[in-house]
């Protein structure tokens, strides 16, 4: 009789990091900012027009950051 094969649990992927993060072709992560997504009509232009421009995520930030993507 052979042995039943174990499934190893695998880390699942965080969902509300994944739709905020994306990861670039070089490796580094750019973050995007909150509140771009709806409801911008009540800020002004200049407000909506700075936070389309996204962030690039830190060095000691990506480390922690890398297992949950």
């Amino acid at each position: 009789m052979a042995k039943a094969k174990v499934k190893k649990n695998k880390m699942k992927t965080h969902k509300g990091t994944k739709k905020v993060l994306n990861i670039r072709q070089s490796g580094s992560i750019t973050v995007s900012k909150q509140g771009v997504l709806h409801n911008t009509g009540k800020r002004s232009t200049k407000t909506n027009r700075q936070k389309r421009n996204a962030n690039s995520l830190h060095k000691s930030d990506l480390k922690r950051i890398k297992d949950l993507i």
